[in-house]
């Protein structure tokens, strides 16, 4: 949610609490936005529930492909130091 709620600086406020068991979200549409027209309620809504989608999206994709990508960072950094102490 914080990365939802980042994303639409210059759009909106949001402002989240934690209950005992749920989180309740402010929005408030800014006044001079950076990006289009002021939003409506609803249309922030929708706006933030994409965005919180997309979050949670990125997040399982980062999660599944971590060793992947680990593997080659390991790959492209040794390629690098290999470089590096043959011109040495």
């Amino acid at each position: 949610m914080d990365a939802a709620a980042y994303r639409l600086i210059g759009t909106a406020t949001c402002q989240i609490d934690r209950g005992d068991d749920r989180y309740v979200c402010r929005l408030v549409s800014s006044a001079n936005p950076q990006k289009g027209a002021v939003l409506s309620s609803d249309e922030l809504k929708e706006r933030f529930l994409n965005l919180v989608a997309d979050e949670n999206l990125r997040a399982r994709v980062a999660e599944k492909t971590e060793g992947v990508r680990n593997v080659i960072l390991a790959l492209a950094f040794g390629a690098l130091a290999a470089n590096q102490n043959d011109a040495g």
